[in-house]
């Protein structure tokens, strides 16, 4: 070994060693007894080989306290970060980087809805979150030297949790889910770019694969006028990003004639971003005197909305009801502090809230700076909090999240149903976030119920912003909870939902124009089909399915294209080879996925212009099913390049150029030879720790990368961001399988692991399993659970 390697090693020793040493120090109190002020009898916790908690309590209030202690164990530090980020506080921890964020959460409001709602809960609820509460606060009371290590790492000083901040959470994890917004921001820069009719053309398709051919519904079929300056676009765009707790997924249940073992089948793997460790969701078990449930919840907030208990299983994804709408404001020209409804003028309201900004420089290391958010009785003004905005229009956003509250959650109870039609009754209360949830009982009933509160739109259609012109109401009433979409007990045996449009063509509302392209929930339709009697093991096979039916069906009028080519025949023999499965170890899905995009560029940027399409074409949903058709069709108007005056380009023109430019892109980057373009070389994750996500020393915190399978189009989920291929950024957050007539155990693997905590052998312990479609499991049985018991602690009432 040379002396400046030898050097280099010697400077790193001291930081190997520190690190490695963090593991004793970043660990908590998992036998023996605990003293827990509040609880009416003792509580037995006990964990499993992978860490995971089991409670065993005598009341659901005891319950709901042990699960808020075993929960800040393990998460305290995740659930501090998710409430920064919720309540528009995360300047405090990453400084001016943050601002952007901070200003939008603050604009959008979610702590003044979570402190609003607060005060509506009536008493068993609130005195349930209480519990929770009380729980997650003696943790940080009792245990001071056991608080995860990541509050010295990042500077942050722990603060006690409230039910305020178990709201803020569920009321972000609403607004990340409600994507339609995303829709009307990009529907209206087409509309002022090339205008009305021709953006018209590319609006999104939305199939429900179910109905017979030719029942595909047009979204925006009303397109509201407004009159935005397009100027407006630079701001506009700042409202795309989407939040690391964006929900899509795939959920289904069969029913025991479609079972092996005659009992239901609940398979559930929801899509969000899990890169940071140890994942999104807490897996925990809850023991009753007459009803158990294994399952997991989101850390900050109680109950388990995917779950199996004695009677009933539950999964979730996103069924994007469209909650959300523009409004475009006229000030009154008397007075800017004022809007019109026709000619009656109204006064703002005015908020004036203080963002503290990290600050080294800052006497006390905080900067502040006031950010004057203004609002109408529809909602908040979203037009002028950001600097750089020139337009003299008003933007307010509406949201039917903040306006209708219930004074009881819904997803707190669900956990506790007895039978499917009790489960859905349940879910009538959960009027926050637009969810599906797949159910199934032990009596052999297998259901779908849709949650949320969806508005009755005056105009029909909220794809677009409105513009105000008088004093009446757009939103003229909600959806009655007995109209909302669900299911149960189907002659087919089987239900499920890929974030696909779920609604026929005889539903009498207004829906969303906001739904997944159609492939996932085909390719589960082809599965179900060909697969009669299922078994478990069957259904988590179903969950890592790589066949992509888009590639399917666009490689054929891909490839003659290509073919005629000789300077793509290496590309051409690839495609030709390829049985469309994006799989890691194949080159195939690279070709395509990389010409495809390619493709989509060019088919839109010459009249779009590179920003409006980069926006767009990240956003997979809007484009992707209206693209399909067009190359199917192969007589758009769209393929011609405007900027060549001298020929009118066709589609086959454009896939050409398209892989001429990904040979020139990919042969720098992984050779000549296409046939080494494996999928899994591009197409990977990278999972890393939330204290250290990029730069020196995030290898030394936990990060590391894998090739991964899958693609947007797969049930097994590998999104990537358009405009920045491949890495993935949204994959299966957990995988679920819950055979009801199993009394010991349901298969569920986790893409990370249960601690929260740096170092610790639980943080991602289940991560290589999640990722080489290892099983693991969920124990069920007080047999079970005692049998793989590692410790027990008793968590005892304090005077």
């Amino acid at each position: 070994m040379n002396r400046r390697r030898t050097a280099v090693l010697l400077c790193f020793f001291p930081v190997v060693m520190f690190f490695t040493g963090c593991a004793f120090l970043n660990t908590y109190q998992t036998d023996g007894t605990l003293s827990l002020k509040g609880l009416s009898r003792p509580v037995t916790v006990v964990r499993d080989e992978k860490g995971m908690a089991y409670i065993r309590a005598g009341s659901v209030m005891d319950a709901a306290m042990a699960q808020g202690f075993v929960t800040a164990q393990d998460r305290f530090f995740q659930m501090a970060l998710t409430r920064l980020v919720a309540s528009g506080r995360i300047c405090e921890l990453v400084g001016e980087s943050g601002k952007a964020l901070d200003v939008r959460m603050r604009t959008i409001g979610i702590r003044r809805i979570a402190e609003k709602h607060a005060r509506l809960l009536d008493e068993e609820t609130r005195a349930y979150l209480q519990a929770y509460a009380d729980g997650v606060n003696r943790f940080l009371r009792d245990c001071p030297d056991e608080l995860h290590l990541e509050f010295k790492l990042a500077g942050i000083v722990p603060e006690p949790w409230s039910i305020e901040d178990t709201l803020a959470v569920l009321y972000y994890m609403s607004w990340d889910t409600s994507a339609n917004l995303k829709h009307e921001i990009v529907v209206q820069m087409l509309a002022e770019k090339v205008g009305i009719e021709k953006a018209r053309t590319i609006f999104p398709v939305n199939i429900n694969p179910e109905e017979p051919a030719g029942a595909a519904a047009m979204s925006a079929r009303t397109l509201r006028q407004t009159g935005i300056d397009p100027v407006a676009d630079v701001f506009l765009t700042a409202w795309l990003d989407a939040g690391h707790m964006e929900v899509g997924s795939n959920n289904w249940v069969v029913s025991g004639k479609k079972s092996a073992t005659g009992k239901p089948i609940l398979a559930n793997d929801p899509h969000l971003d899990s890169r940071i460790l140890p994942g999104p969701w807490y897996p925990l078990g809850i023991v009753l005197p007459d009803i158990r449930t294994v399952g997991v919840s989101i850390p900050g907030i109680p109950g388990m909305p995917a779950f199996r208990n004695t009677h009933v299983a539950s999964g979730v994804t996103n069924a994007y009801g469209d909650t959300q709408d523009l409004y475009i404001e006229t000030l009154d020209p008397a007075s800017p502090d004022r809007y019109l409804e026709g000619t009656e003028s109204f006064p703002f309201d005015v908020i004036d809230e203080t963002i503290l900004i990290k600050d080294d420089q800052a006497p006390d290391g905080f900067r502040r700076e006031t950010v004057r958010i203004r609002l109408t009785h529809r909602g908040p003004v979203i037009s002028d909090v950001l600097p750089g905005l020139k337009t003299d229009h008003v933007l307010t956003l509406r949201w039917s999240a903040a306006e209708r509250m219930h004074p009881r959650l819904g997803f707190d109870r669900l956990m506790w149903a007895r039978s499917v039609p009790e489960a859905r009754a349940i879910l009538e209360d959960a009027t926050m976030i637009a969810l599906n949830f797949v159910l199934a009982d032990t009596s052999g009933n297998i259901g779908w119920q849709v949650t949320g509160s969806l508005p009755i739109r005056r105009n029909g259609d909220g794809t677009v912003p409105l513009a105000v012109t008088d004093g009446r109401d757009d939103w003229i009433g909600w959806i009655p909870f007995s109209d909302m979409p669900g299911d149960m007990n189907p002659p087919k045996g089987w239900l499920g939902t890929c974030n696909h449009k779920t609604v026929r063509r005889d539903y009498p509302y207004y829906y969303s124009s906001y739904a997944s392209p159609s492939h996932r929930y085909r390719r589960l339709m082809q599965l179900m089909a060909e697969n009669e009697k299922t078994t478990c093991g069957d259904h988590f096979l179903f969950q890592a399915d790589t066949l992509n039916l888009m590639a399917r069906r666009i490689v054929p009028l891909m490839l003659p294209a290509l073919a005629r080519d000789p300077a793509l025949a290496g590309m051409s023999e690839i495609l030709s080879a390829w049985d469309f499965h994006d799989d890691a170890d194949q080159p195939g899905p690279t070709v395509f996925h990389a010409v495809y995009g390619a493709f989509a560029r060019l088919v839109f940027g010459d009249e779009l212009g590179p920003d409006i399409t980069g926006y767009m074409l990240d956003n997979w949903y809007f484009w992707e099913e209206r693209l399909e058709k067009m190359v199917a069709d192969g007589t758009s108007e769209w393929f011609d390049d405007i900027t060549t005056a001298d020929r009118v380009e066709t589609r086959d023109d454009l896939f050409r150029r398209a892989a001429h430019m990904v040979l020139e892109d990919m042969t720098p980057r992984l050779g000549k030879d296409p046939a080494g373009w494996l999928w899994g070389k591009v197409h990977h994750i990278d999972f890393v720790n939330p204290i250290r996500r990029s730069g020196f020393g995030k290898g030394l915190l936990g990060a590391v990368s894998y090739p991964y399978s899958g693609s947007t189009e797969t049930l097994y989920r590998g999104i990537y961001r358009f405009s920045d291929p491949f890495s993935v950024t949204v994959s299966a957050s957990l995988r679920m399988v819950a055979d009801l007539a199993d009394t010991q155990k349901v298969l569920a693997v986790l893409p990370g692991g249960v601690a929260g905590r740096s170092f610790h052998a639980r943080f991602k312990g289940q991560l290589a399993a999640f990722v080489s479609g290892g099983k693991r499991y969920w124990w069920f049985s007080d047999a079970a659970i005692d049998a793989h018991a590692r410790s027990e602690m008793i968590l005892q009432p304090a005077p």
